[in-house]
């Protein structure tokens, strides 16, 4: 599980700075003009410390392995990991539309992405957990 976690902290932390492209891809600008000032600074605020945490998640994983594997704490927070992106995962099927990215090309390939993404960290933590 070692390399796991390894591999799922550098990733975590990657896709926490691939967070500097969602507004301009999701066009942030043009459409959250119309909304308040209070809306527009809480989206941005919002996605900035998501993608805080997950850096977090992903360095948690790649500094402190052996901890995440080894003791009550670390075992804790794998449990605690293994419920938060499962969550995650049925959010992908759940809290989105398909319409979103069936037959697009570049979105059905993040969501597919995401999917694969969210279900491996599950089954990785979930594992950890379960003291594989």
């Amino acid at each position: 599980m070692w390399i796991h976690l390894k591999v799922i902290g550098w990733l975590l932390m990657l896709l926490s700075l691939l967070h500097v492209f969602v507004p301009g891809y999701l066009n942030w600008k043009k459409d959250l003009a119309p909304i308040s000032l209070m809306n527009r600074q809480m989206m941005m605020t919002h996605m900035i410390f998501i993608a805080i945490t997950v850096f977090s998640i992903g360095l948690l994983c790649v500094s402190s392995t052996e901890d995440l594997l080894s003791t009550p704490l670390g075992n804790k927070l794998c449990l605690g990991l293994a419920l938060f992106w499962g969550l995650r995962l049925a959010f992908q099927f759940f809290g989105y539309s398909a319409e979103l990215w069936r037959g697009k090309k570049f979105e059905t390939f993040i969501h597919v992405m995401a999917v694969g993404f969210w279900a491996y960290m599950t089954v990785v933590f979930g594992l950890c957990w379960w003291g594989v």
